[in-house]
């Protein structure tokens, strides 16, 4: 089965062709940096890392672009809030360096550039002027406007009408538009102190001296590029002018990717992007994480309390374009999952290192497994990305994998007549499903099985030095040696190991 992803452009899900047999060119709509990253921003950005890998799994060479919106009056707002700094520009390089340790926290592949929209102001202007030219905007009072009326195709994507579109802007922007419909390239001046206000934290009070961000030059005055502007210059700066594959939140189709399309296609007189990939909503109480709304949880707290693989195993639980929802039974069941299949993983490695792997030991059932999970595996990434039976491929190996380790010495049935005695495992099995794990686990879902292996050594080799103390707590004990006893106790507790003196024993947790 060939790769068929489902397009929201069209609909349906079909074929997936790039214009090129050898190269895919992968545009996603990155962060406005005016909060730290979370989970919901995680989540996007771990299935459009999947999709890479799996594209580049398949042989093409993918070039990955991935934005940062650095000028924005949500970034704006933040300008002194908690020492962030007393610029836009200095919030948004603190939330940058921010998003960028989230994304290598959480293993994800870099993508091939990460353009910022302060950096290609001139793209957005020269953009600006061809679209001026061709008669699709116009110039009022120092801003600029996409015409919506001239543009035949607009609404295709998200099936709006243009007659139904309320305005969405404030009302000295309404009077300077010739339609409700039509949006601003370049909004002159600064950041308003209007919309400035909207963005601000509840509970922080407005700076003494209220900033209006940073302003450019260009040929209609100073002022700042819009907000959907940016996405077509960049992407056209690093991608060319029709790309193959736009991914972005389902929140996201309209207005900002319906207005991508209008304005690049304008400009450029060709498609502009062949297939549209729409993640879904990523809930907390059944709500819309977001930044907005105040209800989220940050990736870096996320890292440092269930650590990368059980966040990416959770994150791909579900499909990318499926609402997900976070709660601590989710997390619970994703720690379970990757637990099976990093002890399969490990139990294979040590199996086929250790004397009992023999070359002429064949477990069919094993052999079936692998090459079922390697099928299964395959037709679910081909499958729109479907990360959910991906998954569940893998958790089936696992199964097969401790099956065949389970019966000991791989049982004489198992055993090639010329292996004499007919014990031990097969290690050509146990070799390919590793290779299975690394090649689909670590590969394309980007789980790390050698560092919790790792990690695993490091606990065992924690509770082995624990016991040491609590022996020499109870010799403390046993000889009349309390105050020394309770200092032990006391040092243990100080390192988050708590100790529990029971009638069976002393015992003991992290």
């Amino acid at each position: 089965m060939a790769l068929c992803v489902t397009d929201t452009l069209t609909g349906e899900k079909r074929p997936f062709e790039p214009r090129d047999p050898e190269e895919v060119l992968l545009y996603y709509c990155g962060l406005t940096v005016s909060d730290p990253p979370h989970l919901g921003h995680a989540r996007s950005w771990v299935h459009v890392d999947v999709m890479a890998r799996w594209l580049s799994h398949l042989g093409y060479d993918v070039r990955h672009v991935e934005n940062f919106t650095d000028v924005n009056e949500k970034i704006v707002a933040r300008i002194g809030e908690n020492g962030l700094g007393e610029s836009e520009e200095a919030v948004a390089r603190t939330y940058i360096g921010d998003t960028l340790a989230a994304m290598r926290g959480l293993n994800l592949r870099r993508a091939t550039v990460y353009p910022r929209v302060s950096e290609h102001v001139p793209e957005v202007i020269e953009l600006i002027e061809t679209l001026i030219a061709k008669d699709y905007a116009y110039e009022s009072s120092g801003s600029v406007y996409f015409d919506v009326t001239e543009f035949e195709g607009y609404g295709k994507l998200s099936n709006q009408r243009i007659e139904g579109i309320e305005a969405q802007d404030d009302a000295d922007e309404r009077a300077e538009k010739r339609h409700p419909a039509d949006f601003a390239l370049w909004k002159a001046g600064g950041a308003s102190a209007e919309s400035v206000a909207t963005h601000r934290h509840k509970g922080v009070e407005a700076p003494a001296e209220p900033s209006e961000g940073r302003v450019f030059e260009s040929p209609w005055g100073e002022g700042r590029p819009g907000w959907h502007i940016e996405c077509s210059a960049m992407s056209m700066a690093h991608l060319g002018e029709t790309i193959d594959i736009h991914v972005g939140g389902r929140d996201l189709v309209f207005p900002h990717h319906e207005n991508e399309i209008a304005q690049s296609e304008a400009a450029s007189g060709t498609e502009f992007a062949r297939y549209w990939l729409h993640a879904d909503l990523f809930e907390l109480s059944e709500e819309k994480m977001s930044s907005s709304l105040g209800n989220f949880v940050t990736v870096e707290r996320a890292i440092e309390e269930y650590g990368t693989n059980v966040l990416r195993t959770f994150l791909t639980a579900g499909a990318y374009n499926s609402t997900q929802t976070y709660s601590e039974v989710a997390i619970t069941e994703a720690k379970e999952r990757f637990e099976r299949l990093s002890r399969a993983y490990h139990r294979a490695i040590e199996a086929i290192d250790g004397p009992d792997a023999r070359t002429k030991v064949a477990d069919p059932a094993l052999r079936e497994a692998i090459e079922t999970a390697r099928a299964d595996f395959t037709a679910a990434l081909n499958d729109d990305f479907d990360t959910r039976e991906g998954q569940a491929a893998l958790l089936a190996l696992a199964g097969g994998v401790n099956r065949h380790l389970d019966e000991g010495d791989g049982g004489t049935e198992k055993a090639n007549e010329a292996d004499g005695d007919g014990h031990g495992y097969d290690y050509r099995g146990l070799r390919r499903a590793i290779e299975a794990f690394e090649k689909f686990g670590e590969g394309v879902l980007g789980l790390d099985f050698a560092e919790a292996g790792a990690i695993e050594g490091k606990i065992e080799l924690a509770d082995d030095l624990i016991e040491l103390v609590l022996d020499s707590r109870e010799r403390a004990r046993e000889a009349g040696e309390y105050d020394r006893a309770d200092a032990l106790r006391a040092e243990l507790r100080d390192l988050g190991v708590e100790i529990e003196d029971t009638a069976e024993g002393t015992d003991y947790r992290y």
